[in-house]
This record gives structure tokens, C-alpha cells and sequence, in this order.
């Protein structure tokens, strides 16, 4: 095991060799070493006499536990070829302790008040017009005053960041001129990767989340621990490979034991981390300690979490990963979301992972497009997602926060596009339009892509209001995608993951119909966390914390005003239908809501309010165009549903005086 020590212009210095060994660790002492200092590491090794091992001392490495890099990592096959020190980025040695906080603490949001709001670091703010040019699409732009008035005035509590560890295209996307902008390729799992760095990734990573808890606004990092840049067999060795091949990854089996030429691959990447291994889970745990600790994020959204969880490829919802998290006292209090698959053999497990977790909820994602779109047959399934979707994640057993709802994510179409495009339109991804996924769940309404029919776009602005309103009304954790309150347009593109450009920045250039939709988000978000039942429903059999002080109930009714029976539920046409939703008691907190997901305005019949109260309505998708949310009607026995819409209704108290209704508080 070699040292290699080199100066600012990556010239190298001295390199020494770690004599000292305990286990599988090697280690020595190099006196006069401070932070700044640029290293890599080379490894000498038997590997004809060790089946798996790739050491090669002409390979300069990354440490698996360097905090920083010196510059960003790219591929470049000739630079890589024989001594590869010229192309590697160089590990530097941090000063853990250099850094003012100024007195920030993290901002605890409870599951009941968190709003996930996923962005881009270079996407966000590359094109930000009042963000300094030097800042824009770096970490210290991602915490400009302006960015942060942004998400206080939406109502954001907790920004969940794409990649930010140090990673590396593919050789592929680099030889077509593309790039891995997404980020999900790590080479580090600690470093900040430079790209986002004006000159110091740590001090300036810090410094957004330093500034981001200072308005209250948590972080949770999107982590990568499934794969890595090397790739599988043949692939470069840029880090672990040269360490510890056999150990650090997963390899198929072959007729005497593991076939170390053919890499597990159950991440559609190359290759599969094997945190089975013991030294390899204390590198992962190690490093989210240290995001958490040393850096202060809030928590974690794991890519492809089901191949972290893999032991002997299996996945184990009580394995050693989890047991080592549940039982750490730092990140067992943190903020833990799961992807619930990855592609391997019985990857899907939604609804798997332990009660502490939330789960992306792609059947949430599916089942509120199919019914938005106008599918028929989808109303009790869509009822079922509304309420936490209790199928997956049963009560007394998981809390109603373990979903995380979305429309839209990284990977796929924006809101825009989902109401804009009826098919991918991702020729751009230079693979004749078929990577991405194939069923979107999409509509056009016409035409496909932007258009100058008022018509069509008042269709598209109205569907875009239901997504939202529906995702904001519903029990669970809320997910939005930056930029769907902006109108953002990928231009049909659903898997912009190589596209570092204007199909996957941010455009701050708003239409009038961009402001409005900006303000109905705002002021669904302040609705949601002002209400006690949509921010956390609690229902009299649902034990999960224990005996009920205050309870809610829910009823469903027939337009018509009637009860729902199974045979309406399961009509095959069945597309409306009537929530009451609110406290048990006669004067608290009740709502209605009225869906109409047909192509026909329908008259429905209002279930009775409570004694001296009445109805007043809040919310109408077909009319609430960035309109304050006022009560504008008093509504007697029966209520208006406009085609394709939701309308929201509110229990008020009766004013004798006046004839008013106030709200209860």
C-alpha cells in the first residue's frame, strides 16, 4: 500500500509505503501533513495468485474516505491508459473543525409539517437572473437570499438535493459528447463533489446548509450507495477495485464459487455494492455519520435502497444494514427515505422497509395520473391513495406519514410535460428515443407539446391544479419536484439525467399562468400545515401511536348524496365521488371534497354540516386560477362540481348576528 503525496499542480512530491497492518487495514504515520495536502494511493498486489484482485500500482486511487477532491473527475480514455495519475483527481486532507456555524441548529420539521421539495444544485440556479453570475449553479447560489425566498414563500420545509457526492460519467456518455449531469455515478461517498464549488466544496456546502436552517429549511441528501463509477468487469479502477475488488462488490456465481468476472448487477449500472460485507457497511455508515455529524444534513433519500439492503443478493428488511441504522444513535433520528426496488431478481418491495422509514410511492404516482387522465375504474383505488394508501403500509403498524406521495420526479416527465406530451420525446439522450420510461400516464389534450390554443392550455393549467391539490390533500408525505410550480418544461424529454443544459435548468422567465400556479401551490402547502387533518390523519382504529385523544373520521358519499356501497366503488365507470373528512366532534375541524374526474359537470349532494354550522367553499380547481383562498360562497344542500376538478369545502361556524360563517380554529 503506497502514499503518494502532491503539490497544487498535482505534481507528485513522495510517496511512502504503509508498513503496518491490522486485519485487513494497513497504516502509518506521516509527520507534517495538514489540511490541503493532495494525495492518492497506489496498491501493489498478487492478483494472479488472488482470483478477483485487480491491483495495479500504476493506478492511482482514491481514498474511500476522502472528504474532498481537488477537481472534478472526467474520464479520459488516453489520460487513463498505463499511469493514470494524470487523469485522477487528487484526495485532499480536511480540517473537520473549520468551519463557523454561527449558532444554526437543524430545524426538526415534524412528519406531519414536512414538505419534500427534490432540486438540482447546478439545475436550480443555473439560471437564476438574481443570483451572481460567479454562484449560479453552485452550492453558495443554492442559498442566495433570493433562492431561499423562494421556498419560505412556496412553504418548503425540507430540500431534498439530487447527488452532491463526487462522481463520474460514464465513459459511453463522455465519448458522445454527454454527461452524467443527475449525478448518480459516485467515486466518494464523503467529498462534495467540485463541480458545484466556486473554490472549496466543504466550506461552501456547509455554507448552504448553514444558511438553508437559518430559514428553517432542512437538507436531506439523495445518496448513491448501490454502484459506483467502476463499472463492472473491464471497467476502470478508480477507487475501491484497487483496494479490495472481491469485497467491496457483489459477483455472480459460477461452478467454484464467485465468478469475479461478472459483476452482480442489479442496479442496471455495471455493478452492485456489497455492504453484505462488514468493512464495506462501516464505509457507508461512516459516511452518512459524517453528512450528518460533521456536514448537518437532516437526512437521506437512498437510490435503489433495496441493493443496499441485499444480503446474499436477497433483500432482508432485518439484515445488518438496518439493524446497524436502527440502533445508531445518530442516524436513527434523522429522516430516512427509501427507493422500495432496484431491477434484481424480487427487487420490488414497496411497503418492506422498516416502520422508522418512508417509501417513494410510484403506486400513488400511477394511480392519481391514471385517474386524472380520465381512466375509468380507478376511483377506489385513487380513494385508497388519498388516505395514506393503508394497503401498503397497514395501520397501527406504520404511520400514516411512511408514504411518500409524488406526481413527478427526477426520472420522468415534469408536471408540464406530464399534461403537454402523450409520448418521450428524449431523442436528445442520442438513443433513438428509447431509453426513459415507456408509460407515462400522460396526456396532451390536443396537441402535442407547447401550444396557442386557449383551450387546450386552460385544460392543461386546470389538470396541473387537481395534481397538485390532490398530492397536497393527501395523507402521507408530499413530494414536489422543483420547478412543477413554475411551469419547468424538459420538452418531453422523461430521462434528461445526461442533459446539462436548458432541458434540465430552470427557466425564472415566467408566464402570467406560471405566477398564478406558483400561488395555488403557495397557498396549498399553507392549507395543508394549517390543518391538522390533512397534515395527519388520525383514525379511531389505527393504534400506531397508541390511544386516540382526538380522532377523525372519513365518509365517502355517491354524488347523489348516499353512502358508497362496494358495487360503486367497483363500477367499472366510476370516476366521482364525495370525501368527508374531519374531527368526530360536532364543532371541530371538517372538510369536504368533491372530485369529479369526468368530462361532465355534476351537481352533488352535500352531506349535512353539523348543528349551527355550515359549508363555505375554499378551494375549485376550475376556478381557483392563483386566486387568494377566500370564502366565496356559502353552500346550501347541493354544490357545483365542474368538470375535471376538485372542490374543496370547508365546516363553519354559523354567525347568528350577521349570517356569516367564521372557522373554527
Amino acid at each position: 500500500m503506497i502514499l503518494c503525496l502532491f503539490d497544487q499542480a498535482e505534481q507528485e512530491l513522495a510517496r511512502f509505503s504503509l508498513k503496518e497492518r491490522k486485519g485487513p487495514y494497513w497504516f502509518g504515520y506521516v509527520e507534517g501533513v495538514k489540511a490541503g495536502q493532495a494525495y492518492g494511493y497506489r496498491v501493489k498486489g498478487p492478483t494472479a495468485a488472488l482470483p478477483g484482485g485487480l491491483f495495479d500500482e500504476h493506478k492511482l486511487l482514491l481514498d474511500p474516505y476522502a472528504k474532498a477532491l481537488s477537481r472534478p473527475l472526467v474520464w479520459d480514455a488516453k489520460a487513463y491508459e498505463g499511469d493514470s495519475a494524470a487523469m485522477m483527481s487528487k484526495s485532499l486532507v480536511v480540517d473537520d473543525a473549520a468551519f463557523d456555524w454561527q449558532g444554526s441548529a437543524k430545524p426538526r420539521h415534524s412528519d406531519c409539517q414536512t414538505i419534500l421539495y427534490e432540486a438540482h444544485v447546478k439545475g436550480f440556479t443555473q439560471l437564476h437572473p438574481e443570483v451572481p453570475e460567479a454562484w449560479r449553479g453552485k452550492y453558495l447560489g443554492f442559498c442566495h437570499p433570493a433562492v431561499i425566498r423562494h421556498l419560505q414563500k412556496l412553504g418548503i420545509t425540507t430540500v431534498q438535493l439530487m447527488p452532491v457526492a463526487s462522481f463520474m460519467s460514464e465513459p459511453r456518455l463522455k465519448d458522445l459528447g454527454l454527461t452524467n449531469y443527475w449525478g448518480y455515478n459516485p467515486v466518494c461517498f464523503m467529498a462534495p463533489d467540485p463541480r458545484y464549488a466556486v473554490m472549496d466544496g466543504v466550506q461552501e456546502f456547509k455554507t448552504l446548509v448553514r444558511e438553508l436552517h437559518k430559514a428553517g429549511i432542512e437538507v436531506i441528501l439523495d445518496v448513491v450507495y448501490n454502484h459506483t463509477a467502476e463499472g463492472g468487469f473491464g471497467g476502470p479502477l478508480l477507487c475501491y477495485k484497487g483496494f479490495d475488488n472481491r469485497n467491496y462488490y457483489m459477483f455472480e456465481s459460477g461452478a467454484h464459487g464467485p465468478d469475479y468476472e461478472r459483476h452482480v448487477n442489479v442496479t442496471g449500472c455495471g455493478n452492485s455494492f456489497n455492504v453484505d460485507h462488514p468493512n464495506v457497511l462501516r464505509l457507508v455508515m461512516d459516511s452518512l455519520r459524517y453528512w450528518v455529524e460533521l456536514m448537518q444534513v437532516d437526512g437521506f433519500r437512498f437510490d435503489l435502497a433495496v441493493t443496499v439492503a441485499r444480503e446474499g443478493n436477497e433483500f432482508d428488511p432485518w439484515g445488518a444494514f438496518f439493524k446497524a441504522v436502527l440502533q445508531d444513535p445518530v442516524l436513527s433520528q434523522v429522516k430516512l427515505v427509501a427507493e422500495p426496488w432496484d431491477i434484481g431478481p424480487f427487487g420490488y418491495r414497496l411497503g418492506q422497509f422498516p416502520s422508522s422509514w418512508k417509501e417513494t410511492n410510484d403506486r400513488y404516482r400511477d394511480t392519481v395520473r391514471s385517474f386524472w387522465r380520465g381512466d375509468t375504474g380507478r376511483m377506489a383505488d385513487f380513494a385508497t391513495r388519498l388516505l395514506g394508501s393503508r394497503d401498503i403500509f397497514p395501520k397501527s403498524y406504520r404511520a400514516i406519514h411512511s408514504s411518500v406521495n409524488f406526481i413527478t420526479y427526477h426520472d420522468g416527465f415534469t408536471l408540464e410535460d406530464l399534461v403537454a406530451y402523450n409520448q418521450r420525446h428524449n431523442h436528445a439522450n442520442a438513443e433513438d428515443n428509447r431509453d426513459g420510461h415507456g408509460h407515462n400516464l400522460s396526456a396532451n389534450y390536443g396537441i402535442e407539446g407547447p401550444t396557442a390554443d386557449r383551450r387546450i392550455s386552460h385544460m392543461r393549467q386546470q389538470q396541473k391544479r387537481n395534481l397538485l391539490a390532490t398530492l397536497l390533500l393527501s395523507q402521507g408525505t408530499p413530494h414536489l419536484l422543483a420547478g412543477d410550480e413554475l411551469g419547468r418544461t424538459q420538452m418531453g424529454n422523461n430521462n434528461a439525467y445526461c442533459q446539462d443544459n436548458r432541458i434540465s435548468w430552470l427557466s425564472w422567465e415566467l408566464r402570467e399562468e406560471d405566477e398564478r400556479l406558483m400561488e395555488f401551490v403557495r397557498q396549498m402547502i399553507a392549507l395543508r400545515r394549517s390543518s391538522s387533518v390533512f397534515s395527519g390523519l388520525k383514525l379511531i382504529d389505527d393504534h400506531y401511536f397508541g390511544l386516540q385523544t382526538e380522532s377523525h373520521h372519513v365518509d365517502w358519499y355517491h354524488p347523489d348524496g348516499r353512502l358508497l356501497t362496494d358495487a360503486d366503488w367497483n363500477t367499472p365507470i366510476s370516476q366521482v365521488f364525495v370525501m368527508d373528512i374531519g374531527d368526530l366532534k360536532g364543532d371541530g375541524e371538517r372538510w369536504v371534497a368533491l372530485f369529479n374526474a369526468s368530462g361532465y359537470d355534476i351537481h352533488f349532494r352535500l352531506p349535512p354540516p353539523w348543528d349551527g354550522m355550515q359549508w363555505e367553499q375554499v378551494v375549485d380547481t376550475a376556478a381557483s386560477d392563483g386566486l387568494p383562498f377566500l370564502p366565496d360562497d356559502i353552500l346550501r344542500q347541493v354544490a357545483l362540481g365542474r368538470a375535471h376538478s376538485i372542490k374543496l369545502l370547508r365546516q363553519a361556524r354559523v354567525a347568528v348576528s350577521t349570517g356569516t360563517a367564521t372557522s373554527p380554529q
